[in-house]
Parts: structure tokens; C-alpha cells; sequence
């Protein structure tokens, strides 16, 4: 397995540049070198190598067979998973945890319905995907032939492009496209539709091939007045905030991040999707702004005098409600996509580019104002802000009943697997906890499904980081809903030698569902309970499933933990074990609930620290 890590990227070649991938001189000039009389399937597979490809995760089927007969003999390793939707999810594991371009493939009709849920998922988190897919023989199309499906029309709303190759004589050009748009400008998922026929037919292969692409033009470089306009603005601010999102980490700018953050002296939120893009143990760090932030970093936001976005887009689980969010701030927003800008909060000052450049000419500029005299005192900002975080930590309580907590999992969870290690996490209460709980200090260290989010995500997306990043350790934490959609992947894990650990935080609910049922829906529980019920809604004595059971018939080793006393034995167990997947069956209270909270669209005013504790701020605030 290639252990190159997610700072590294290709220079060698150009056409490896495209995925980030350092392959050798050799096997590149072997892929690009010219050939006739051969397959489309062979152009295809030629020219996935030629981009650098590693690992294509898939299942075959009859429209995509023939291409599956070529990658046989190819220095590209398939991964043989369960389910269309687990390859979807190990792509964009793969391409978050490697900074590479991941790449799944699919079968025709409903191997191709099957993606559409990943690929709606990398591209609502901009995650650069490539997705081949096999369609029905050209002269069938529009026939309602056997596993006929109009991909392209139907995955137009979620995929950065897409394409249907008509001609095998196109395959190495709308190969390379792909991965460029990809990789380039916003990173997100393209399609590539390959009929039957095409790739039976015969061809001839040339690499590299030219790109035509027109209309795509990204800016990478910002605009130097914009960039002045903002270095001016943050000079002058009395309360600012940098905003970070996961743009940041795509760029590959934490440096130039921390360069900022200490040349400003401002204090620094991360979002969601933007966990470890700026160290927790650096005190200018106040957390995750948004629904399930702290105090102080929804606070900052809200009491800010200028916010500095970078990568980031004013979702709705940040800005609560929209029309009272920051309303003293003036917005600096840099962005590659200019789409993004002004799109829910205006921009006073735009700044369309790649966030790594727009951060590094933003630190040259602040530094000339600095220079001319112009550095803000932030002492008063600062001693609100300690205020708020020292009176209204994350915290959380142990369930009454004696049972285990959940928070606490996580946390001993991530304080022995360390912060070098990959975490990946499913949706819902554990993914709060585990976003909240555990410390990020690097990039690449913490992925998840941010803006669709979709159960299901944790194991295939932990199969993927760890296949791209076989020396580091990967934990997937998920709840036992969200464990239940994909578990089948543990068995791909197992027979390809994928060795992840599966924390499952079992809490016999679809946790966070049950949470809004008690806290808007007067505790009633309409179908959120998992466990087998008696008659009079008690849990019944039997497991179903009973996860360790599962996970020994998927070739995985199975444990179980419901003590405090027993959590950090089991954990460190599972860590010492390297040649096979883990799964603990964490087996915790079903009351627990995730604090702070922003109720959907309510304003960040409104802010709990706690169930029936609001804080209090007072008319002293700066």
C-alpha cells in the first residue's frame, strides 16, 4: 500500500498531478505509452494508471464487466466491497484522509442508483471523487433496457460534472478531464458513464491527451485590492473572529492558518468540516461554532465586530437563524467558489481564490498594516471571551441509571488513540460527541459526513482512509443505527486486509432522533428504538444484533464494554491488535444527550449550555 501522506503531492508527471499520487517513472511511462488496435476497457484501465490510481473501489456487473477484465492484469488494486455505496463512502475516505482524488466504480442501473448517495455526500462536503460507471450498449439507451439508468441525468444536481462517453477514442480525454475537475478549483465528484459497446470496442490509446474544457476556469489567486480592503478591515476591529471551514484543509493551508491566527491574535473557530485544521491546544482556540458548538465559539460569532470567513459557507447549522446571525459583524468571505459568496450572508469584503494563497498575501498585507501602526488591541475581546469559555465548558453528565456514558467513550477513546491516529464518524449523537470530545491537532484527522449527513458513512469511509494511510490508525466511531446501514464492509475489511477499529456507540436508538422526540415531541418515541421490545416497550434480554456475534461471522474480532471501570482494558486491547478489524460494542445509556445546542432555526442568542440552562451574558460584554 502507498503510505503517502496528505501534505504530499506528485510533480513528477503532469498527468499524475492530476491525483496527487507519486507513482515511479516507470509505471507512468508504461501507462502513457501509446498502443493500437486495443480495447476501450483497456483505455480506460491505461488511463487510470497513467493518472496515477492506486486503489478503485467497486463491484462489477454486466455493463462494467468488460472493463473489469483488463484491471485484472493492472497495477490499479481493486477492492471488492459489499455494496455499490460502501465504494462510494471509501472514495471519499480515501480522498479526505489522502488529499488524493478517490475512485469508485459501478455497474449500470441500480449499481449506478447506488452511488448517488455518496456522491451527493462529497459533493455537498467538496470532496474531489472520480465514479466510473458502466451504462447499457449505445443503441439501447432510451429503450428501458435491462439495469438501464440515466446516471448522468440523475446525479446532474450532485456531481461537479459529469460525462457519457460515446466514442472509445474519448476515454483517455474524459478520463483526465475528470480527474482534473476533480482535483482543481472546489474539489467534488465527477461521473464518468461508459456504454457497454464503447468499451468493447476497439481503439487506439494516447497519453497525455488535451484537456478541453473551456468554461472551467477557477481562480486561484485573490485580487490584491480585495485582499488590502480585508487586512484593512481586520486592522481595525475591535472584536474579530476567524471563521475557518473546510476549505481550508483542501487548500492544504493550516500553516498559512497559523501564521494568521497568531499574527491577528484573533480568536479562531472551526467548523464541522474543519475539526484539526487549527490545533484544540492552542489557547486562541475556542471550538466548533454552530448547532452543537461551545458557548464561546457561537458567542464569539455572535458578538462579533468583523468575522473573517475562510472555506467556509454560512450553513445553516453555523449561522442558526439567519436574519439575527452576527448582526454587528462585517464579513470578510474568501472562497474558490465565488457561487458561495454573498449566497446566505453578504460579503463586505469578497475575496474569491484559493485559500491558501488568499491566507498567505492576507498575512503579507496585515503585516504592512501592522507596520504603518495599525494593530488592534483585542485585550477586552479576550477577556470577554475566557469569561465565556471558563463558565461554560463542554461538560457532560453520567447517566443516572449507572449505565455508561457515551461522552465518556469517546473521550478516553481519544485519549489513547492519540491525536496522530484517523477518526471517522457516522451521523448523529456520537458524531457530535466525537467532533466535541476528542482533541484535533492535525488536518486529516478527523472526516465525516458534514453537509448531507449520512448514516452509514463511519466504516466504508474508514476502509478507504485506511487503505490510502495504512501506517496510521484509523477508529471509526458510530452509533449503532448508523453501524447497522454498512457493517457489511467489515467483511471487505477483513479478506483485503484492511485492519480499521469500530468503536459502536450502542445506545439501543436512533440516538439523536430520540433526542429531539424528548426535548419538541413530549417524549414520545415513535420509532426510535432499536433493541427487540416486550410488549410493554422494555428491552427484551436478547441482542439484536448482537455486534460481536457480527462482527466475528465478518472475519473481525468482537468485544464488548459496558463499565467505566472496563473501558480503557478494551480500548487498549483493540489498539494492540493490528492484524484483523476491531469491533467494541460500547454498551451505553440511551438518555444521554448533546450539549450546547442551537434549536433548528432559533437564533445562536438563544443558545443552551445545558437542557434548562441558557446562558447568561449580561450588559458588560465588549
Amino acid at each position: 500500500m502507498n503510505s503517502t501522506t496528505p501534505g504530499e503531492s506528485a510533480t513528477r508527471e503532469a498527468a499524475a498531478s492530476l491525483t496527487g499520487v507519486e507513482t515511479t517513472a516507470r509505471s507512468v511511462a508504461a501507462a502513457a505509452e501509446p498502443a493500437t488496435g486495443i480495447t476501450g476497457a483497456q483505455s480506460l484501465v491505461r488511463s487510470l494508471e497513467a493518472v496515477g490510481v492506486e486503489v478503485v473501489f467497486g463491484i462489477p456487473g454486466g455493463a462494467i464487466l468488460p472493463a473489469y477484465d483488463p484491471l485484472f492484469d493492472s497495477t490499479v488494486r481493486h477492492v471488492l466491497v459489499r455494496h455499490e455505496q460502501g465504494a462510494g463512502h471509501a472514495a471519499t475516505g480515501y480522498a479526505q484522509a489522502t488529499g488524493r482524488v478517490g475512485v469508485c466504480m459501478a455497474t449500470s442501473g441500480p449499481g449506478a442508483t447506488n452511488l448517488v448517495t455518496p456522491l451527493a455526500d462529497a459533493h455537498m462536503d467538496s470532496v474531489p471523487i472520480v465514479a466510473i460507471t458502466g451504462q447499457v450498449p449505445s443503441a439501447a439507451i432510451g429503450t428501458d433496457a435491462f439495469q438501464e439508468a440515466d446516471i448522468r441525468g440523475i446525479t446532474m444536481p450532485i456531481t461537479k460534472h459529469n460525462f457519457l462517453v460515446t466514442d472509445a477514442r474519448e476515454i483517455p480525454q474524459r478520463i483526465a478531464e475528470a480527474f482534473h475537475l476533480a482535483s482543481t478549483g472546489r474539489p467534488g465528484p465527477v461521473l464518468v458513464d461508459i456504454p457497454k459497446d464503447v468499451l468493447q470496442a476497439t481503439t487506439d490509446f494516447s497519453w497525455p491527451p488535451r484537456l478541453e474544457l473551456p468554461g472551467y476556469k477557477p481562480t486561484t489567486r485573490p485580487h490584491g485590492k480585495q485582499v488590502r480592503e480585508a487586512a484593512t478591515l481586520i486592522a481595525g476591529a475591535r472584536r474579530p473572529v476567524l471563521y475557518v471551514g473546510g476549505g481550508v484543509l483542501k487548500a492544504q493551508a493550516t500553516a498559512e492558518l497559523a501564521e494568521l491566527a497568531e499574527l491577528t491574535g484573533a480568536p479562531v473557530v472551526t467548523t464541522l468540516m474543519a475539526r484539526g485544521a487549527f490545533p484544540d491546544s492552542s489557547p486562541q482556540h475556542l471550538g466548533m461554532p454552530g448547532m452543537h458548538g461551545t458557548v464561546a465559539a457561537v458567542t464569539a460569532l455572535q458578538k462579533s465586530d468583523v468575522i473573517v470567513a475562510l472555506g467556509a459557507r454560512f450553513d445553516d447549522r453555523v449561522t442558526g437563524q439567519l436574519s439575527s446571525f452576527a448582526p454587528d459583524a462585517q464579513v470578510v468571505h474568501a472562497d474558490i467558489d465565488p457561487a458561495e459568496i454573498g449566497k446566505n450572508r453578504r460579503a463586505d469584503v469578497p475575496i474569491v481564490g484559493d485559500a491558501r494563497e488568499t491566507i498567505a498575501e492576507l498575512v503579507t498585507a496585515l503585516r504592512a498594516e501592522h507596520e504603518a501602526g495599525r494593530t488592534p488591541d483585542l485585550a477586552a475581546w479576550w477577556a470577554q471571551l475566557e469569561q465565556w469559555r471558563s463558565t461554560y465548558p463542554l461538560g457532560y453528565d453520567w447517566p443516572e441509571d449507572g449505565t455508561l456514558s457515551p461522552q465518556y467513550v469517546i473521550e478516553r477513546l481519544g485519549a489513547i488513540a492519540g491525536p496522530d491516529a484517523i477518526y471517522t464518524a457516522g451521523v448523529g449523537q456520537h458524531q457530535m460527541w466525537a467532533a466535541q470530545f476528542i482533541r484535533y491537532e492535525k488536518p486529516g484527522t478527523w472526516l465525516n459526513s458534514g453537509g448531507l449527513g449520512t448514516m452509514g458513512y463511519a466504516v466504508p469511509a474508514a476502509m478507504g482512509a485506511k487503505y490510502g494511510r495504512p501506517e496510521t490508525t484509523v477508529w471509526a466511531i458510530d452509533g449503532d443505527g448508523c453501524f447497522q446501514m454498512t457493517n457489511q464492509e467489515l467483511a471487505t475489511c477483513a479478506i483485503e486486509g484492511i485492519p480499521v477499529k469500530i468503536a459502536v456507540i450502542n445506545n439501543g436508538n436512533l440516538g439523536m432522533v430520540r433526542q429531539w422526540q424528548t426535548l419538541f415531541y413530549e417524549g414520545r418515541y415513535s420509532n426510535t428504538k432499536l433493541h427487540a421490545l416486550n410488549e410493554d416497550g422494555t428491552p427484551k434480554p436478547v441482542r439484536i444484533p448482537d455486534f460481536v456475534l457480527l462482527a466475528e461471522a465478518m472475519g473481525c474480532v468482537g468485544l464488548r464494554c459496558e463499565t467505566k471501570d472496563d473501558v480503557d482494558a478494551v480500548i487498549e486491547k483493540a489498539m494492540a491488535i493490528d492484524d484483523a478489524p476491531v469491533v467494541i460494542d460500547f454498551v451505553v445509556g440511551h438518555d444521554a444527550q448533546v450539549w450546547p445546542m442551537v434549536a433548528a432555526g432559533a437564533s445562536n442568542d438563544d443558545i443552551m449550555a445545558a437542557r434548562g440552562i441558557r446562558p447568561v451574558f449580561g450588559d458588560g460584554q465588549v
